[in-house]
Parts: C-alpha cells; sequence; structure tokens
C-alpha cells in the first residue's frame, strides 16, 4: 500500500479549460483525462491525500460519480472550492484545514509532512524538517527544498508519491529563509 498525494483536480470546472488545461478540449475529457491518470498510478488498496479543490462547479450527481471511479483510500484537505457537495462525498475520514503525518520513504527513513491547500512561507515543524505539501497555486509558485506543489498542474495531471516529491524537492533551490540560515543571503 502507498500513499500518493495531489490537488486542483477541478473535475467539472469549465474554467481550468481557459487556464492550462485547453488541451483536454472538453470538461468531459478534462475529468476522464484525470480519472486515467488516478487510476493508472493508484491501486485499490493505496492512500490519496487530495488538497483541496476536487470539483468546481460539478452537481452532487457527477462529484460522487467522479469519486466513485477513482481508485485507493480517499481523503480531503479541503480548499477553497470544496463545498457541502464535496465535503459530504464518502471520504475515508472526515474532511479537514490541514494535517500532519509521517510517512517511511524508499529507503525507510521516516519523514515528516505537513499538508495543506495552501502554501506557506512557514508552517509547524518547519526547522524540524517537515515537508510542506500544498495545492492552489497550479504550478505557478516553485518548488523549494522542503515545500512542494502537489496538484495535478504541477505533476502531469496524476498524484504522485512521497519518493518522486523528495525527488523534486532535492532539484528545487533553497527558500529565501534557508538561504540567509545558512549564510548565503
Amino acid at each position: 500500500m502507498a500513499t500518493f498525494f495531489t490537488a486542483d483536480t477541478h473535475f467539472g470546472d469549465p474554467h481550468v479549460l481557459r487556464h492550462g488545461r485547453a488541451h483536454h478540449g472538453t470538461v468531459e475529457a478534462h475529468d476522464a483525462a484525470l480519472i486515467a491518470a488516478w487510476n493508472a498510478v493508484v491501486g485499490p488498496e493505496d492512500t490519496v491525500w487530495h488538497l483541496g479543490d476536487f470539483a468546481v462547479e460539478a452537481s452532487r450527481e457527477r462529484c460522487a460519480a467522479i469519486f466513485s471511479q477513482l481508485r485507493g483510500v480517499k481523503r480531503l484537505v479541503r480548499g477553497n472550492h470544496d463545498s457541502n457537495r464535496i465535503l459530504d462525498l464518502p471520504w475515508a475520514e472526515p474532511p479537514v484545514e490541514s494535517a500532519r503525518l509521517t510517512l517511511a520513504d524508499a529507503t525507510g527513513r521516516s519523514r515528516r509532512l505537513f499538508l495543506s491547500h495552501y502554501a506557506h512561507r512557514a508552517w509547524p515543524g518547519l526547522w524540524r524538517e517537515t515537508l510542506h505539501l500544498f495545492g492552489h497555486s497550479h504550478g505557478w509558485l516553485p518548488d523549494t527544498s522542503r515545500s512542494c506543489d502537489v496538484g495535478v498542474d504541477a505533476c502531469d495531471g496524476r498524484p504522485v508519491g512521497l519518493d518522486a516529491i523528495l525527488t523534486r524537492l532535492e532539484r528545487a533551490e533553497l527558500a529565501p529563509e534557508e538561504l540567509a540560515r545558512h549564510g548565503m543571503r
């Protein structure tokens, strides 16, 4: 069983077609492509943390139909577009505003994570090497060595696992506060 992260799927949202996802052509094609990308990496027993903005402008029925097609045990960190039609879906646990968890990477090292829909400049555990995963920015904010956008626009449309995130973070530049701490600013 693996754990994956994603955000900003915006199922049912015609506006995302005008903002970077026009290649899908229609909302239906957009939704089908994201469902296929999700199910290509997520198994039935895997956990997926969705960091907000699951669907926009989709009816309750459409949200439920999409949700039922997605593999895995699904958990939600609420985003700014997640209204009751999203919050009422059968998530594994009630949706939360943020979450903290610890996962082992491929080497067995424990990694502390802070999950939020929004990017933060500081977060709980920042100075204890807690990594921050977020959505909302649709790939517009660059990763830092401890903070990563896991939204579909930043991750080729699919949920991403911890080790892929760690690889991205290794390539990221140090954030200004990290540069200052290391006497590099």
